[in-house]
């Protein structure tokens, strides 16, 4: 479904290439959050709107970013595993000046964890009751969690990219 396509020479245009495609796939899991915010702004089920939550919670990578958070120590998801454990140190040994672009992406992985829990709470709610002020709720926190996400990657395509392509080897990896 996702192919990578590497043509360049380099590491770095190798690792910026492998950022763009993991971000690709949790773009093209928020197509299915914006849908998802439609449908129950126009009365999809609590219950319906639960169980697509809870299909993208068991194969979405997405979701994935929520429940390998425990594990991470806030960091999410094997991409951000990566990051947080390797690719973060290195652009900070390699950039000191991408220090605060790595704290904020640091934080915005942490956001992203409340967010995908507030979307599940919020769902599993509405599931329960029907109530309005529910449906309101979870349209909020698919919205919010697809407005910051999609932020997350931009952000951090555009700041980190130039550092990456740079490196001439993945050195420590």
């Amino acid at each position: 479904m996702y192919t990578v396509m590497v043509t360049s020479q380099t590491a770095g245009d190798a690792l910026v290439a492998e950022l763009q495609w993991v971000h690709r796939v949790i773009r093209h899991d928020l197509e299915t959050v914006r849908r998802l915010a439609d449908e129950v702004g126009d009365g999809l089920s609590g219950a319906e709107a639960a169980a697509t939550i809870e299909e993208l919670a068991v194969g979405s990578p997405l979701w994935q970013l929520r429940i390998n958070c425990l594990t991470y120590c806030r960091f999410v998801h094997m991409h951000h595993h990566a990051e947080s454990a390797m690719l973060f140190p290195q652009l900070r040994r390699s950039d000191p000046a991408l220090g605060p672009v790595v704290d904020k992406l640091e934080a915005d992985h942490a956001r992203v964890s409340d967010l995908l829990d507030e979307v599940s709470a919020a769902a599993q709610s509405l599931a329960g009751t029907e109530d309005a002020e529910m449906r309101k709720r979870l349209i909020v926190a698919l919205n919010s969690l697809s407005d910051d996400l999609l932020a997350h990657l931009d952000y951090e395509e555009e700041n980190i990219s130039g550092t990456l392509r740079t490196w001439t080897s993945w050195a420590g990896w």
